[in-house]
């Protein structure tokens, strides 16, 4: 079996390995140990160490069994839940409608 290697961006690898130490903080915060966790997802050691170091090659379906596992699955809706770009660039594409200014109605004051 060959090695899987993946190529991020360094921006988004910190996010990741952020990610893997907020999984192992809350693994800890519970007092799982790994091989509790490790039962509990149907995983091996070795895979939860590389989600816990935030490892861009492990599925994103196996960090969903260890969010499970720790009851923030919830936590997954957050996800893309904002999207201030994608709604920005909608209402770009919302078609302007260009309207003469309106006039003031004439008022009763005419010396005419």
């Amino acid at each position: 079996m060959t090695k899987r290697t993946v190529t991020i961006y360094p921006s988004s690898a910190k996010e990741m390995e952020a990610l893997g130490q907020r999984l192992k903080d809350a693994r800890l915060r519970r007092r799982f140990s790994m091989e509790t966790v490790c039962a509990r997802a149907d995983i091996s050691r070795p895979t939860l160490y590389k989600v816990e170091n935030g490892d861009p090659s492990v599925a994103i379906g196996i960090y969903v069994q260890v969010l499970r596992v720790l009851g923030l699955v919830e936590d997954l809706s957050l996800i893309a839940k904002e999207d201030v770009l994608g709604r920005r660039l909608q209402d770009e594409s919302l078609p302007h409608r260009k309207r003469a200014p309106r006039r003031k109605p004439p008022t009763g004051d005419s010396d005419g």
